[in-house]
This record gives C-alpha cells, structure tokens and sequence, in this order.
C-alpha cells in the first residue's frame, strides 16, 4: 500500500497520537458536555490533522503553508479548550499537563514545516 506525503510527516503523526489523546481524556468528561466542550476539543483535533493532510495536496508553497497555518491555529484553539477543560476540573493536573506537552511539541514542529514550505 502506498503512503501519500502527509503519511510520512512526523507532525501528522503526533497529531493523530495527540487525536487518540483527546479522544481518550474526554470520554470522563461530563455527559452534559458531548455538544460542548468534547465535541469542540474532538473537532478541533481532528482538525490540526486533516489540514495538513489538505495542505500536501496543494500545488504552491503558498498554499502548502496557508495549511500549516490553519493546523496552527487548531492547535491554539484545542489548547485554549484545555486551559477551559481545567478550569472547570473536567482535566486534572496531569491530563493538562500530557495535552499542553503534545501541542507545544505540535505546534513546534508545524512553525518549522511553515518556515520550510515559506522558504521553499
């Protein structure tokens, strides 16, 4: 079976690790909340991934980098769902602290592929 580009990405990879994270965490969260937070913390996860799965197939470096981009900024909206999730005890201290650790190494590694794909 063949792998397309996005497959072999190292920051594609760990977002689908940090997917499985999230989905794992929010299974303990508050019924209340399936329309809330862990649909918004699910959605925007799934999100980090598929844009960079979107963004391979772009011609330009423009376009591959408006992608990264988008990823980025998913990673800022899960991140800003977890402080939330903390502050209301739907996380505890070392959830929290797992979850910031995958999206800061995320995030890290998207600012290259950025910087990359801009300097191409």
């Amino acid at each position: 079976m063949r792998l397309y580009s996005f497959e072999k990405l190292n920051v594609w990879k760990d977002s689908i690790e940090l997917v499985k994270s999230v989905y794992e965490v929010t299974k303990e969260f508050p019924s209340d909340e399936k329309f809330g937070l862990i649909s918004q913390l699910r959605r925007c996860s799934v999100s980090i991934a598929s844009n960079l799965a979107e963004g391979t197939s772009r011609q330009t470096n423009k376009d591959k980098a408006h992608f990264t981009t988008m990823a980025f900024s998913s990673s800022m909206e899960l991140l800003n769902q977890i402080i939330i999730s903390k502050e209301l005890n739907f996380l505890d201290e070392n959830e929290y602290v797992i979850l910031r650790t995958k999206i800061e190494k995320i995030t890290n590694m998207l600012n290259a592929l950025r910087k990359s794909q801009i300097n191409g």
